[in-house]
């Protein structure tokens, strides 16, 4: 891992005694204008191009039984400095990343300061404090007042009966609701992370956070005016299991967080992108993130795998009764082998919940036989867990199945973002890498740059997927739509596992969910299209194995797209309308665009290619698409970096493209 430091030019000033009654400092990064004011509290403000889109607002640390950080703050030095990093990122969507940034590093007396950082594509600031002692922080102050009245996409938190009395327990999974910021007032619920606005001819900005460590992570809700201010959850105090040993909070303390003494805190964010693919594009969550943790990330690999839950291991033209038993799984090897699919997932069932033993299988899944089965044939095999049962016994755990010659772990059931949580998932993270286990986190809240402290950390839920289907109806769940919204949005922040690759595709009216043959929203060539498109380092193939035989051609092609490329990036589109992307690895590139309900031409401008031409298959919705979602076809030809064309898209439709020099 490379954490290089390029440069640091360092300009102080010193202050002594009580501040004036107002002191002003500016910082300037290409389009962004920061302006921090200290007078009673310490306040903060963005202009984009000389037009202000964040208006001042204020920022302080509540400590129980103590002070206010913030509140009437005394200067003692001013620190002015620029960096420039090139960041090693094993995994993400750029095998590197340069960061330039300005700093505005001000200490206050108390024994605490405020660091802010100005970069082309965002504004962060955090909080620090080097006390003596551990603090208890009963509550932060983060507050975004905006300059006008903008247009939002809000994710909210779902109330449902299993959450009881906490309103902070949620899965991070619900669709956009497209708002102006003046609408949130009243909203029942709380809002999560990321948020976006659309600020107009000033470009796009996103809120969220990173570097979310021993600290509870943030939901947001309307505050006064044009505003959203932070709602952070109380730390728990006593829990309760539901049926499957998942831990949730039955009451909270009326603080936030237990805390050393001397720390950083997390980094509040707002992303800036001049537009809407400027956005998508951004890096800002990875490179405010804790540099690498691990000596060396090479052993960490991506890929594919096949799944059994979404299709409930529902096989046919077999000689063994399928289900949760070692003949299936040594079906799924040969097929993971067959095709090329890196990885097996086994899901829920391998173990007893009423026994919630991770280290004894229930009888007929002998895992020592599967995974010494799928070694010979060049496959892992990754389990899943509920995650409070990993965390019980993680050290037992990593240490037979890592032995065993298990890949890694998927986690799941959390559900919460409070300090114990953040805690846990830090401690997961750091346990698996010890034994060389990947970990793939569910039932949880957005990328906050975990993946770079720990690179073993190899994907996230916290997004409405396609699992949805299984039993979301009607407008509900208008995935089409959803799916243009993630790439500007929830996925501009960090990977998603969306678990994609249905093979029965509905058309809007003939949808219907089902639990156990589910469908997907939309055409074939959208779903083929959203491996191109979504950030997951690893990746599914969540149907049942008999679809993907019997439609071989549409299987060789998922997977022949790399779950871990050289580059990732959105090449044209608008939220909740189309998306167009490309990935390449090597010499060859893959394309992907998709639509809503709404059908429409994407046009395709291969400039990006370098000299020389490329053979181009286009996997692309087939002639009646509109009226039967499985309807494609695969057409040919030749392209070069001059080349463009338009390629039609049906309701719910999309495109992939191979481009193969």
């Amino acid at each position: 891992m490379r954490e290089l430091l390029l440069s640091i030019l360092l300009f102080s000033a010193s202050f002594a005694g009580a501040a004036p009654a107002q002191d002003g400092f500016m910082v300037h990064n290409g389009d962004l204008t920061l302006k921090v004011s200290i007078g009673e509290s310490i306040n903060y403000s963005v202009e984009v191009c000389g037009t202000e889109v964040l208006s001042p607002s204020p920022l302080s640390l509540s400590l129980k039984d103590g002070p206010v950080l913030g509140r009437n703050p005394r200067i003692r030095k001013v620190e002015r400095r620029h960096g420039t990093e090139e960041i090693d990122a094993p995994l993400y969507r750029r095998k590197s990343i340069s960061a330039s940034y300005e700093v505005l590093d001000i200490s206050l007396a108390g024994g605490y300061g405020v660091e802010f950082r100005v970069y082309p594509d965002g504004v962060a600031y955090r909080f620090s404090t080097s006390f003596k002692d551990d603090v208890v922080v009963e509550s932060e102050q983060v507050e975004y007042r905006f300059a006008e009245d903008f247009r939002t996409a809000v994710t909210y938190v779902t109330p449902s009966p299993e959450a009881g009395p906490d309103s902070y327990r949620s899965s991070f999974q619900a669709q956009y609701s497209i708002e102006r910021i003046s609408s949130c007032k009243g909203h029942p619920t709380f809002a999560f992370l990321p948020l976006y606005v659309d600020a107009g001819e000033a470009g796009r900005l996103l809120i969220t956070e990173s570097d979310v460590e021993d600290y509870p992570g943030m939901f947001i809700k309307a505050g006064e005016g044009l505003s959203y201010v932070a709602e952070h959850p109380g730390y728990p105090l006593s829990f309760y299991y539901d049926e499957s040993h998942a831990r949730y909070p039955l009451t909270r303390a009326d603080y936030i967080a237990r805390c050393k003494g001397k720390r950083t805190y997390p980094w509040r964010i707002l992303i800036y992108g001049k537009d809407d693919v400027a956005l998508a594009n951004n890096d800002m969550v990875y490179k405010t993130a804790a540099p690498s943790r691990l000596a060396d990330a090479s052993w960490v690999e991506g890929g594919q795998a096949a799944w059994d839950w979404w299709n409930g291991t529902r096989i046919s033209k077999v000689d063994f009764v399928s289900g949760m038993n070692t003949g299936t799984y040594k079906y799924y090897v040969d097929f993971a082998a067959r095709f090329g699919i890196k990885y097996v997932l086994i899901d829920d069932g391998w173990y007893s919940y009423e026994e919630n033993d991770l280290l004894h299988p229930i009888p007929g899944m002998d895992l020592e036989e599967i995974v010494a089965y799928a070694g010979s044939k060049g496959v892992g095999i990754l389990l899943w867990a509920v995650g409070d049962s990993f965390e019980k016994q993680i050290e037992a755990v990593c240490s037979k199945y890592s032995a065993m010659g298990v890949k890694g772990f998927k986690v799941d059931f959390f559900d919460r973002q409070d300090q114990e949580l953040v805690q846990s998932i830090y401690h997961m993270a750091e346990v698996s890498a010890r034994y060389g286990l990947t970990i793939n986190f569910h039932g949880m809240y957005k990328p906050t740059g975990l993946s770079r402290t720990w690179p073993n950390v190899v994907n996230y839920e916290g997004v409405f997927g396609l699992e949805q289907l299984k039993w979301t109806e009607g407008d509900a769940a208008d995935m089409p739509f959803h799916d243009v919204m993630l790439p500007f949005t929830r996925g501009a922040v960090g990977p998603l596992d969306y678990t994609p690759g249905a093979m029965r595709n509905a058309t809007k009216a003939n949808f219907r969910a089902i639990r156990m043959d589910p469908m997907s929203q939309g055409t074939r060539a959208h779903q083929v299209a959203l491996y191109v498109i979504f950030d997951s380092p690893v990746t599914v193939l969540c149907d049942n194995l008999t679809n993907y035989i019997k439609e071989e051609e549409t299987t060789r092609f998922i997977t022949g797209i790399p779950a871990v490329p050289d580059r990732l990036e959105v090449l044209a589109g608008a939220p909740g309308q189309y998306v167009l992307s490309a990935r390449q690895l090597g010499d060859s590139w893959w394309v992907g665009g998709i639509t809503t309900w709404e059908a429409r031409d994407i046009h395709v401008d291969f400039s990006f290619l370098g000299e020389g031409s490329w053979k181009a298959s286009i996997f692309r919705d087939g002639v009646n698409a509109d009226r039967v979602g499985e309807d494609y076809r695969i057409d040919t030809c030749t392209v070069d970096a001059s080349t463009s064309m338009d390629i039609h898209c049906a309701p719910g439709g999309g495109f992939a493209i191979r481009l193969e020099k």
